[in-house]
């Protein structure tokens, strides 16, 4: 698989996230995520501007879906959006019904291994449930809480060979990476790279980043696009 670059868009106001949206296409993203702090603060209208905005992009809204799969689903699939993501916590059932809507609704589903004790056989049990990706996945409390103990915090390349190795489906890693980390993931195989704190978003603001980020997209899309064509 060629790499896919994709942005999250863990932003609160939609008209920044629109502006951060066509900057990010303009760089080079393949890609847009209507990120949870978005879906928050806009519901399926977020995901429904972003589809009027960029109808040809494929849109994952990142739902984090415990329950009610199913219907989440169904309703962000026809808002508009290409993919859904379900948490690897979730009951099997919601899995397989979040699966079910995918198919019913022509789109994709992400699995989320966030939180779970074994990454690598939640990221095979998605797999097996019929999720068409992975999120390997190290949340934002989890690395905040473990770094304020004085311990390192944990990444998520630090398994990720591993989980990409367990299943015969794309993967990607989510969860803090810098910017040199972030272009490493295809060489992990991860080849869906997921750009959002620190590199282009603030985490703490819920913005997107300061600085030149439209400039450090483009620098970072040619860099993992170059992986394809070797």
């Amino acid at each position: 698989m060629k790499p896919i670059i994709q942005i999250s868009l863990d932003i609160i106001d939609i008209d920044e996230a629109l502006k951060t949206a066509a900057m990010a296409m303009r760089a080079g993203v393949d890609w847009l995520e209507a990120g949870t702090p978005l879906i928050l603060a806009e519901g399926l209208n977020g995901v429904r501007k972003l589809r009027e905005a960029f109808p040809h992009v494929p849109i994952v809204a990142d739902l984090k879906t415990m329950d009610g799969g199913y219907l989440e689903a169904e309703m962000m699939f026809k808002a508009g959006a290409t993919h859904v993501v379900v948490m690897a916590r979730a009951h099997e059932e919601t899995i397989k019904c979040v699966v079910q809507a995918g198919k019913d609704f022509s789109g994709k589903v992400m699995g989320d291994n966030l939180a779970c004790e074994d990454k690598i056989d939640a990221a095979k049990m998605l797999e097996d449930l019929g999720c068409d990706y992975i999120v390997h996945h190290i949340g934002y409390d989890e690395r905040r809480g473990i770094a304020a103990k004085g311990l390192r915090m944990p990444s998520p390349l630090d398994q990720l060979k591993e989980v990409a190795a367990a299943v015969q489906i794309p993967v990607q890693a989510v969860g803090g990476l810098t910017l040199e980390q972030v272009v490493k993931c295809p060489l992990y195989g991860a080849p869906l790279v997921v750009l959002g704190a620190p590199v282009t978003i603030d985490a703490d603001a819920f913005k997107t980043a300061d600085g030149n980020v439209e400039a450090s997209l483009k620098m970072i899309c040619d860099r993992i696009h170059g992986y394809g064509e070797r």
